[in-house]
């Protein structure tokens, strides 16, 4: 239950007094209705009472985002309520009373998880809607937190939505959307999708003395006048009363003083009211999605970072089990996936990022996260190890590498080492018995040798008792002013252990020598800086010197960890880089003494809700790790779900509330100089928050600790642990295929030993061109759907190939619904074909039906 509830309950007689002043004769509308649920408050007589206020007041219409496992409690809980309550929403036609707005099943925030999770957010809660009320219609989607995402266009006119809205009036804690001109825009998604919407208006101002509303959450006189004023004949206003508020008709009665104001749905808005108002298009950046949440402190870090793992287990899951059945008919565990995907959909519940300290103790948001991705995790982790075992099922001495993105990967991968083989007799052959670059970890447990694998397929190589072949490589070497040289095929990189280990120089050899640090900046690369604002103000990692320890000294893998301490507290970064490969990788832990305030200094005791500034804005003075970079006139690109958007900012800083940027990192940020010639990409292992500005350096958020939403202290309760990478390329972001990067950091390649000779040395089930991503594979019966995301170029015609057998194929709708067939093509090879035309940010689900094996 949130915190902020009884603050709506005291402004309700404020929302009825405005409306008896002079207003206009004209007729406004009203959006009310219902939000929350079993999670996040739902009391049991809610049914009941929503079913009596309807009938007794019969000019009442109301929207409802009500989590859909809310209704199976209800059904038990007050029968005659839910049977009452269920004959009413039966209508689902223009005129009917009630309209179910965002079936989603957890109501995430949308923009701070991966598509493919929104997309289930949706499939899973409108199945559960449907078993409840089957006459539901999803019709308009609408949120009373910002819950909004560029990207929604596509995936919600894909389940068969006509309308939208950007409005979140009375719940803009976690932020809201920009304004626009106009009552009603065509909302044009990165694809170029449109969907009919009602924006956030530009004369629908943030309240005065207010860090949560709009103008718009009562129809106040002074936001109906100025709308009619803009010209805007049918205004709409619009607040989703918390479930277990008893107020009923939100404003009262339909008619308050010279004004009237008539509830409705919002399919009836948009379908019969406003159907004939002038639209504009808009293209709705990410950018334009101005939200904020607690970046920084651990509690928000730990959630994010839970929420990835389980994300990429899960896609990765769902993936080899549709190998195992493709291969081996192993049956698809899709009861055991939908408990995993329920669990991971719970956890993305907008109120686990938002007020994650609420609840009992052991019993919080946070808490919760812990648990629900805890059963995703074992879930996965068992169908994995499974369905490898089956796909793969080798001989002590062979190790299958999986590999479950779209793309073909040549990559170092780790291998336990099994009992009978030591460092000093192990060759790695691949399938034509050719040795490949190899080494083995320090303790000697573990091999490390480079895999080439298909896409979205398996490679299997063999161990032999042989003396490895000595190789040169990769190597660090120690300089003699007592930096470290570490060089790859790839990269000469410097570090200097006098200041804190900071990285000196990246040097990029096949891109013509490119340096890539900027050696005049102030800030060290990699340096960590903050402002701890009880001790003095800022420190810097580069302040104290650092012990540089080699933990792998190639000839394939370096890994360097660099010791040091800031303020008092001991870190350790690791730097792991390879042979052949483009990516950096960099695991930072830091042992914290204590709780430091970290961040912007305000006072405990201090906060107010009506205060607009707020200390967790201000990323400037929280801990970032800095990345100062040698391209002029930069640029920045980042990602979002089924997005990418070219950053329009100045810089990333805010203070207050009424002038929030969108500075949210999803995936990755990458910076380029203003010809796109040169870049380099940060990687995170979890949403959170990046800083950049003119005169400012590439900045990853990696603490802050002080005073959060409704005053709750946001703490240090331990050690800090965060996974980015980075990586430095030529060309713009998409030529050089850093979202397919980002897949494969995210689906990292698998090694399995496991007990039977090989029948097949690799396969690949699916071959997609460069650009395109494999976002899911899954199965519905005995047809497999395998759904894409073009990241390359648009509308141009692409070869998909698949290992399989397979009847028909088509494209289908995110609802099901069947869309164009697709020719297949066999080849003599057996292989199956198909061409598809998508644009650029379009995602394309296709139905093999009845695949099998040849």
């Amino acid at each position: 239950m949130k915190c902020y509830r009884n603050i709506f309950r005291a402004l309700i007689l404020t929302a009825a007094a405005s409306l008896t002043q002079t207003v206009s004769a004209q007729t406004a509308y009203y959006i009310d209705g219902y939000h929350g649920g079993i999670w996040g408050h739902y009391p049991d007589w809610n049914t009941r009472f929503m079913a009596d206020m309807l009938k007794k007041n019969p000019d009442w219409k109301i929207n409802i985002e009500l989590e859909p496992e809310t209704w199976a409690r209800a059904k038990a809980i007050d029968p005659a309520a839910y049977a009452d309550f269920k004959a009413l929403f039966a209508d689902q036609s223009p005129n009917g009373r009630i309209e179910y707005v965002n079936p989603a099943y957890a109501q995430s925030y949308n923009y701070n998880i991966s598509g493919e999770s929104i997309i289930r957010q949706f499939s899973y809660g409108m199945k559960m809607v449907k078993a409840h009320f089957p006459e539901a219609l999803f019709t308009s989607y609408s949120s009373e937190e910002p819950c909004f995402t560029s990207a929604l266009p596509q995936i919600l006119t894909s389940f068969g939505f006509k309308y939208a809205s950007l409005k979140n009036p009375n719940t803009c804690w976690g932020g809201y959307t920009q304004v626009h001109t106009g009552e009603l825009v065509n909302w044009i998604g990165p694809d170029g999708t449109s969907i009919i919407t009602s924006p956030r208006y530009e004369v629908e101002e943030l309240s005065p003395k207010s860090t949560w509303q709009t103008i718009a959450w009562n129809n106040s006189p002074q936001y109906i006048n100025a709308a009619f004023t803009a010209g805007m004949p049918h205004p709409v206003g619009m607040t989703l009363q918390d479930a277990g508020w008893k107020e009923g008709p939100f404003i009262g009665t339909v008619q308050k003083g010279a004004i009237k104001n008539g509830y409705t749905t919002w399919r009836n808005y948009f379908g019969n009211i406003a159907k004939n108002d002038t639209r504009e298009d808009w293209k709705v950046s990410q950018e334009d999605i101005l939200v904020s949440l607690v970046w920084g402190s651990q509690v928000m870090q730990r959630i994010a970072q839970e929420v990835r793992v389980s994300e990429n287990k899960l896609v990765v899951a769902e993936k080899l089990a549709a190998m195992a059945k493709v291969y081996k008919g192993v049956a698809f565990p899709q009861a055991r996936l939908d408990s995993a995907w329920r669990t991971l959909l719970l956890s993305q519940h907008h109120d686990c990022w938002i007020v994650p300290y609420n609840g009992k103790p052991g019993d919080t948001w946070a808490d919760k996260v812990v648990g629900w991705t805890g059963n995703t995790n074992a879930i996965c982790n068992d169908i994995v190890g499974k369905a490898s075992m089956e796909l793969g099922k080798t001989a002590r001495n062979y190790i299958t590498i999986y590999n479950t993105t779209g793309t073909n990967r040549t990559e170092a991968v780790e291998a336990d080492l099994p009992a009978d083989f030591n460092a000093a007799n192990t060759l790695v052959l691949d399938s034509k018995g050719r040795a490949v670059m190899m080494q083995f970890t320090a303790d000697k447990t573990k091999l490390i040798f480079k895999a080439s694998v298909p896409s979205m397929g398996y490679a299997v190589y063999q161990l032999k008792k042989q003396a490895m072949n000595t190789a040169k490589g990769a190597n660090i070497s120690t300089l003699p002013d007592g930096k470290y040289l570490a060089e790859t095929d790839l990269y000469k990189i410097i570090i200097d252990p006098s200041r804190g280990g900071a990285i000196k120089s990246i040097i990029a050899k096949k891109l013509g020598n490119k340096e890539f640090i900027d050696q005049a900046n102030a800030r060290g690369f990699g340096e960590l800086r903050g402002n701890f604002h009880n001790d003095g103000g800022f420190k810097s990692s580069v302040d104290n010197p650092a012990k540089v320890e080699i933990l792998h000294n190639g000839p394939l893998q370096l890994k360097i960890a660099i010791k040091g301490t800031i303020n008092g507290s001991d870190y350790t970064q690791t730097i792991t880089l390879a042979q052949g490969q483009p990516r950096i990788d960099v695991t930072l832990n830091i042992d914290w003494k204590g709780n430091p305030g970290i961040g912007d200094d305000t006072p405990k005791g201090t906060y107010r809700l009506d205060n607009p500034v707020k200390a967790f804005y201000d990323d400037r003075n929280k801990l970032l790790a800095y990345f100062p970079l040698n391209l002029k006139g930069q640029k920045v690109y980042k990602n979002a779900p089924f997005d990418v958007t070219e950053s329009k900012l100045d810089n990333t800083f805010f203070t207050r509330w009424d002038s929030i940027k969108n500075n949210v990192i999803l995936n990755w940020v990458d910076v380029t100089d203003k010809d796109n010639q040169y870049g380099m990409a940060l990687f995170t292992d979890h949403t959170t928050s990046y800083a950049h500005g003119k005169n400012f350096p590439l900045g990853l958020n990696i603490q802050y600790s002080g005073m959060g939403l409704w005053g709750r202290d946001h703490q240090i309760t331990g050690p800090t642990t965060i996974h980015y990478a980075l990586l430095p390329h030529a060309g713009l972001w998409d030529k050089a295929g850093i979202e397919a990067e980002s897949a494969k950091w995210n689906e990292p390649l698998m090694a399995v030993l496991s007990n039977s000779q090989p029948a097949i040395a690799g396969r690949s089930l699916i071959q997609v061109p460069a650009g395109y991503e494999i976002s899911a594979v899954n199965f519905e019966g005995n047809d497999m759907l395998i759904r894409l995301f073009n990241t390359g170029a648009g509308n141009v015609k692409s070869k998909l190939i698949f290992n399989c057998n397979a009847d028909k194929a088509m494209l289908i709708e995110l609802d099901g619904r069947a869309g164009k067939a697709l020719l297949l093509r066999r080849s003599q090879a057996g292989e199956l074909s198909t061409n598809i035309t998508m644009p650029k940010f379009g995602i394309r689900t296709i139905k093999l039906v009845n695949a099998r094996r040849f």
